[in-house]
């Protein structure tokens, strides 16, 4: 049984930094691609970076620059630090994984390419 579970979510101010974790049991790891995902109240879930087994990445345009991810094969964990939080980063994370060797272009905005997904973090971020 695949069991996705994410951490280190919380409260955080504008301009601080939080690093949320992503551990991934009951698959290969290695053999997975892995993305975080976020959804505001209201909002659609979106794409926010993804990981190819051999670590290339690729994020949204609204996290380039302040957001990294990696992932840790050894611990079969993702990690996602976010730095310089703005109050419009608020919402709940969301970690994936996926059973490819494909990382396609429009894997942040295809939900439907992400068969395991995690319960969610909450990470507030106030002005």
């Amino acid at each position: 049984q695949v069991q996705v579970v994410e951490s280190g979510g919380g409260l955080v101010q504008a301009g601080g930094s939080l690093r949320l974790s992503c551990t991934v049991s009951g698959v290969r790891f290695a053999d997975h691609i892995l993305g975080w995902f976020r959804q505001a109240p209201g909002k659609e879930r979106e794409g926010v970076a993804c990981i190819s087994r051999s670590s290339f990445t690729k994020y949204a345009v609204s996290v380039t620059g302040r957001f990294a991810i990696s992932r840790e094969n050894a611990k079969n964990t993702s990690y996602l630090q976010m730095n310089s939080l703005k109050p419009e980063d608020t919402g709940m994370y969301f970690c994936a994984a996926a059973p490819t060797r494909l990382f396609t272009s429009d894997l942040l905005t295809r939900l439907e390419a992400w068969p395991h997904w995690g319960q969610g973090t909450q990470v507030t971020v106030s002005s």
